[in-house]
């Protein structure tokens, strides 16, 4: 199998904030963003390694500026990392006001795909070639990222997860 460059997966995704995707405060739904996040990340991901792709978790969302009604949003998704059968998708959500003239950073993500074939199985994916050192940057954390996920789902042993490990504790030679 072939492997991939990060910019083949790249994608922005456009979307106008309408009426009915915002609350009261006339700021857009966190539940619509993260909608909206979802699919970009599902194009990033299905563009790497060509199969259907399936949500397997969502890391922590926060939003640090909320954006208005009227707003234009952009999601930029890309790989930033692919493993066996599942790829950390990294995406930055931009709000940009139109009137105003500038566009502003509200929230940052990694959300983790695996890939299925026809029988809705995980199958393998292609690994991934950075391009640039923050592509490298990113990558080198997704281990990390990997093993605090698999330690919360109850899916690997803290003393197993050894890339966190050693983010806690001291080497003595």
């Amino acid at each position: 199998m072939e492997s991939k460059k990060t910019s083949e997966s790249f994608i922005v995704m456009n979307e106008l904030v309408q009426p009915n995707d915002t609350n009261h405060f006339g700021n857009l739904l966190g539940g619509r963003l993260m909608y909206w996040m979802d699919l970009a990340g599902a194009m990033a991901a299905m563009k790497h390694c060509n199969k259907l792709c399936m949500t397997a978790s969502v890391d922590n969302l926060s939003f640090k500026k909320p954006i208005k009604l009227g707003n234009l949003v952009h999601i930029e998704a890309r790989v930033s990392r692919a493993f066996h059968t599942s790829m950390e998708i990294h995406l930055r959500v931009w709000g940009e006001d139109i009137l105003d003239q500038y566009t502003y950073l509200t929230n940052e993500a990694y959300f983790t795909f695996v890939a299925l074939d026809q029988q809705n199985r995980p199958i393998e994916v292609p690994a991934l070639i950075t391009e640039n050192e923050e592509e490298k940057h990113i990558y080198d954390g997704a281990l990390r990222r990997r093993q605090l996920r698999l330690v919360l789902a109850g899916k690997m042993k803290a003393e197993e997860a050894h890339e966190l490990k050693a983010l806690f504790t001291k080497n003595e030679y």
